[in-house]
């Protein structure tokens, strides 16, 4: 029998067996700071303050495709235009709608049905820190069940991946890694972050394997990414997000989710959750489309909770749709070959630097800047960051920003066309060697 409470006295929502047990942890957090990538262009305004309005610069600091680069075609916004006029603005599902869960699952990714995996295994999100956020959340609820676990990420970690995951309840653990092999995750890592959580009281909730990886560059072979998984899961991790959203810019082409996935029993399946978009391959930063893959537990959970939270939007589903109808190499060419040809370039202009460096199949160079460093007598490359940008135009990302381990680093992006590529990397040199 339940009983109601008075309507003249308050009353909880949910049961008190089921209520959220009183904890002060917010209260100890650190301040999650603002993300300094959007104070590197103020460099570039003092460089023309002192230069001219008219002098020429050069930014290699953001990864925004449709910034530098054509974007998203034309055809393919009005195509989604169409597609959101027929479709009508009343509310979506919380996964999206059936028709983009069918088109990436057939038309993208082209589910291998002996997985097990199809449109249901898929979820719409409001781009890549939306699902990020998501499958951090489920990772909490389906694995260990409790605030305040490890999720292991790189040594160099992008930025948001310190943060994201503090900001609901996990504490981030950067793996062991060596910066002359770009800090790639080993088995014997994945294995002493284990220990290292369990030594602190904690378990380990799950691991981001990235690539290509930002800020680095670095990519993974598929063969190796599936190792580290099984690794991971060997040694307890109840989850493996694997971040492929740079994936098509990469030489060797995109991944393929069914290498992966055949290569994991149906359990484990359920415990692999993979994060890809649109955001950076065509152009489509501020469209906010991007899409989970995972097992229906947390498909479940996820769709669930997003039905309190964001709704996705119809038409960035729509751009997605109409990319993945036409062809998605067709649709991101513009992207893709100006990163190619950028690439040719990086490597000529670096290997004859002799400069070390990292350059893998993104479209970031990761390079080592500590002669420069040392000589000039700064501090780390956030210093070195605003004396480029203030005496010679051109911006690249502090590594420090990162981490503690890249701070005598720097990120060079070249999401340009190859001619502003090569202006771009030989200004920033002439920037270094003015310090020698």
């Amino acid at each position: 029998m339940v009983l109601h409470t008075a309507l003249d006295t308050p009353e909880f929502a949910v049961p008190e067996a089921n209520r959220i047990e009183v904890d002060r942890y917010p209260s100890r957090m650190m301040d999650i700071p603002a993300s300094r990538m959007f104070e590197i262009k103020e460099a570039l305004k003092q460089y023309r303050q002192k230069a001219g309005a008219d002098a020429p610069v050069y930014d290699a600091s953001q990864g925004d495709g449709g910034a530098s680069l054509p974007g998203v075609p034309v055809e393919l916004l009005e195509r989604a235009f169409k597609l959101q006029v027929d479709h009508g603005t009343g509310y979506d599902k919380p996964y999206g709608t059936d028709l983009f869960r069918q088109v990436a699952a057939e038309q993208y990714w082209g589910l291998d049905s002996a997985t097990g995996w199809g449109p249901e295994n898929i979820l719409f999100v409001q781009g890549g820190r939306d699902g990020l956020q998501k499958a951090y959340g489920a990772m909490i609820a389906l694995g260990n069940q409790q605030i305040g676990d490890a999720l292991v990420v790189s040594r160099v970690p992008w930025i948001s991946y310190n943060w994201g995951p503090y900001d609901v309840g996990l504490n981030v653990l950067r793996a062991p890694g060596d910066p002359a092999k770009g800090w790639r995750y080993t088995p014997e890592g994945i294995k002493a972050c284990a220990e290292f959580a369990k030594q602190s009281g904690r378990a380990v909730a799950g691991i981001v394997i990235t690539s290509p990886d930002n800020p680095t560059g670095r990519t993974i072979p598929l063969d190796e990414q599936i190792m580290l998984a099984k690794t991971a899961l060997e040694n307890g991790y109840p989850f493996v997000l694997f971040d492929w959203i740079y994936h098509w810019v990469s030489d060797a082409g995109p991944n393929n989710i069914n290498t992966v996935l055949n290569a994991f029993s149906a359990e484990e399946r359920e415990r692999l959750i993979f994060l890809d978009g649109i955001t950076k391959s065509l152009g489509a930063s501020n469209i906010r489309s991007a899409h989970l893959v995972a097992g229906k537990q947390v498909v479940k959970y996820i769709n669930s909770r997003a039905s309190h939270g964001v709704i996705p939007s119809f038409y960035a589903q729509a751009v997605a749709i109409a990319a993945y109808q036409m062809g998605f190499d067709k649709a991101a060419e513009t992207i893709i070959s100006a990163c190619r040809e950028s690439r040719v370039v990086m490597r000529e202009l670096l290997g004859q630097s002799g400069v070390p460096h990292i350059l893998g199949d993104g479209y970031y160079a990761f390079i080592d800047v500590t002669r420069y460093i040392e000589a000039a007598g700064m501090k780390d490359s956030a210093e070195m960051g605003a004396y480029l940008g203030k005496n010679f135009g051109v911006t690249a990302v502090p590594g420090v920003y990162f981490s503690d381990a890249g701070k005598n680093w720097m990120r060079f992006s070249y999401a340009l066309p190859p001619e502003k590529t090569r202006a771009a990397l030989t200004r920033f040199f002439e920037g270094l060697n003015s310090l020698l």
